[in-house]
């Protein structure tokens, strides 16, 4: 499919390059655990199973409520919108149809933007050959990149249901010998450090606990030269005399994170000041709210067919808790609380 690009008018509004801060000295740039903490003005958020990253009880049941979520949604989600588990990228302004074709190929697009964003050649030939998919759902991004470029792909994800039906979905398609699936921690990844040329989390971001060590892991495992590609849920930017977030608002999210298993939101400027003390380079924001704001409503619409609500009923609770709660993300949206975020990156040679 061919991806219809930002144009420069466009790309001038909403990128933000920022220049990276030099290495932190006597410390090995990506063992998380000797940094400080994240100097996050937001931390006064805790949503469900995230009283503190340190409480390793919250975290582990943060984390089963995560498989869990997916291990029951995920078909359901697959039946009604395919594979890819992810927000849409939409025309400003699109008058978008009912169309299930129209969103998925909204999905697929989704995936060509963030690659372009990050400056990700479209040559095969120049294009990424090792991919960790970080939070890796059914594997859908993975193997729209190894088609796209070769690539082989390793994804991870908290969900046994999402890694088995990845790894059968790749039998399926051909694709065994160029992507694998299995149930891992994103903050624990279990691959040596160094080996991925391109490192991709799409909307994985808002489930970790520690931003820190999530950041950490990301660029460990990189390779020397690597592209760093996150793609997630944040909450808006703290004006210069805020501390905190207005209490509306964390109550907004409040009931956002515990019906989705989301520990504290942050800002693109909190991922952006991590990213720096890593000595990360080449590093690009843009808030592309804008282009996902058809998905919700079409996701709502969707749930409200007979066959959304018959496969809802079945599924179970936390997946209709889950549907219960999208308009609030809606809301959300509208009132600049929540955005979506794309942050880009790449490892110093």
């Amino acid at each position: 499919m061919t991806s219809m690009l930002l144009s420069s008018t466009s790309q001038t509004q909403i990128f933000h390059n920022i220049r990276t801060s030099q290495p932190i000295s006597h410390l090995h740039p990506y063992r998380t655990t000797c940094l400080a903490p994240l100097p996050c003005r937001s931390r006064s958020i805790r949503c469900a199973g995230s009283t503190a990253v340190a409480d390793t009880a919250s975290t582990r049941e943060l984390k089963q409520g995560i498989a869990e979520l997916y291990d029951e949604s995920s078909a359901v989600w697959e039946d009604i919108w395919g594979d890819h588990m992810h927000h849409g990228f939409y025309d400003p302004d699109e008058v978008v149809s009912g169309s299930d074709s129209d969103h998925r190929a909204a999905q697929f697009r989704m995936i060509q933007e963030a690659l372009s964003f990050a400056g990700v050649s479209e040559d095969p030939e120049k294009g990424p050959k090792t991919v960790v998919d970080v939070g890796c759902g059914i594997g859908g991004s993975s193997r729209y990149i190894a088609r796209k470029y070769g690539a082989k792909c390793q994804g991870i994800t908290l969900s046994p249901f999402q890694a088995q039906r990845a790894n059968a979905l790749a039998a399926t398609e051909g694709l065994a010998d160029k992507v694998s699936f299995q149930v891992a921690d994103a903050l624990e990844q279990p691959f040596p450090d160094g080996q991925f040329d391109l490192v991709w989390s799409m909307e994985s971001g808002e489930h970790m606990p520690d931003k820190r060590k999530f950041v950490g892991e990301l660029a460990r495992v990189a390779a020397p030269g690597a592209t760093i590609v996150i793609v997630t849920w944040c909450h808006r930017v703290l004006g210069p005399s805020e501390e905190s977030l207005q209490p509306w608002e964390m109550k907004h999210l409040k009931k956002i994170c515990d019906a989705y298993y989301l520990p504290d939101w942050c800002s693109t400027a909190d991922y952006v000041n991590l990213l720096e003390s890593l000595s990360l380079q080449d590093i690009k924001t843009a808030d592309w709210s804008q282009y996902v704001a058809p998905f919700w409503p079409a996701v709502i619409r969707s749930a409200l067919t007979w066959k959304g609500l018959t496969s809802l009923l079945r599924s179970g609770m936390k997946t209709i808790r889950g549907a219960l709660v999208m308009p609030l993300m809606i809301e959300g949206y509208k009132k600049g609380l929540i955005k979506f975020a794309i942050i880009t990156c790449r490892k110093p040679e």
